[in-house]
């Protein structure tokens, strides 16, 4: 059983950091892309970052410049590092990850953290 845990999402003031992690568990064989999503109440989920088993990162335009992914490979943990946060960047924050386990291949979802932005 493969399981992904977020952690560091909280209450930030616009213009503060917060740093996200994802860290996957369980009978992993290999972990391939991982990616960041976030929801706002009464919208849809949107990628917000990506970033292949090799590094490749691609993001959205709304956090081109803020928001960094990174990951570290022998830890199974994806990163978001948001800098500037804005009120609009509130939302419930999601890591996905494409994992090969005894079970093939399969994409699998952390429960979600909350992000608030607000002053």
């Amino acid at each position: 059983q493969v399981q992904l845990l977020e952690s560091g999402g909280g209450l930030v003031q616009p213009g503060g950091s917060l740093r996200l992690s994802c860290s996957a568990s369980g009978n992993i064989f290999k972990v391939y892309t991982m990616d960041w999503y976030r929801q706002a109440p009464g919208n849809e989920r949107e990628l917000v970052a990506d970033i292949t088993s090799s590094g490749s990162t691609n993001y959205a335009d709304s956090v081109k410049g803020r928001f960094t992914i990174s990951r570290d490979n022998a830890k199974n943990t994806v990163y978001l590092q948001m800098n500037s946060l804005k009120p609009e960047d509130t939302a419930v924050y999601y890591c996905l990850g494409r994992i090969v386990s005894s079970g093939g291949l399969n994409p699998y979802w952390g429960q979600g953290t909350q992000v608030t932005v607000s002053s």
